[in-house]
């Protein structure tokens, strides 16, 4: 076998244990699923789950890691589009909180007790994330900005600003029952979005009706 032939057949091998993971969640969740389950699951043996992940902490953390990626690189499809920045904005900001609330709606029930067991490792991570989808966010944001769109001092301070908005809305901040009101958290996501947009296109469009000097925004 190629080396690239090895290498496709390895990710193919880990992309189905994060199938699995994602399966038994929702089945079982994280307590009572075991490696022995994710193997089986996976159509592999124990050994070569322990080839792709040291642990099932490890195994459920990448499939995190996996939906991230997709959330992300669906964000950066909007914010680099022809779309008007202020559409790419809203966009952004309403699909980083649906496509959460869509991936957790399998495991509902043991969510709460997933966080808890993944906790430390998963807040790392979860960092991270958020630290990515700003820099997207913000890049969206200067071309707003250099359309004459939006008018804000610091891009990345304001994108921060947006993801902390849009955080209460995301699953680990909700109970089970608001979980399971989809139409009622994509309207709460709507609302902050749409808020958050008019303040930066009402900043704009004072600036650009007073044409003050020295206007720093």
């Amino acid at each position: 076998m190629s080396h690239e032939q090895d290498t496709r057949v390895h990710e193919e091998v880990r992309q189905s244990i994060l199938d699995a993971v994602g399966h038994l969640l929702g089945r079982y969740g994280y307590s009572k699923m075991t490696v022995e389950d994710i193997a089986h699951e996976a159509g592999i043996g124990k050994g070569t789950m322990y080839l792709h992940f040291p642990s099932k902490l490890e195994a459920a953390l990448s499939w995190f890691d996996r939906s991230n990626q997709k959330l992300q690189a669906r964000m950066r499809k909007v914010a680099e589009s022809d779309a008007p920045p202020a559409r790419k904005v809203r966009g952004i900001l309403i699909d980083r909180v649906m496509h959460r609330f869509d991936a957790a709606q399998s495991f509902v029930e043991s969510l709460e007790e997933l966080f808890v067991a993944v906790r430390p490792s998963f807040f790392a991570r979860r960092a991270s994330y958020h630290e990515t989808e700003e820099q997207i966010l913000a890049e969206a944001l200067s071309d707003g900005k250099s359309k004459g769109d939006f008018s804000f001092d610091d891009p990345q301070a304001t994108a921060h600003a947006m993801v902390l908005a849009t955080n209460s809305l995301l699953p680990y901040s909700l109970s089970v029952s608001q979980l399971g009101r989809r139409k009622e958290i994509e309207a709460s996501a709507t609302r902050i979005a749409e808020l958050m947009l008019t303040g930066l296109l009402q900043r704009s469009q004072t600036r650009t009706d007073c044409n003050c000097p020295g206007d720093k925004l």
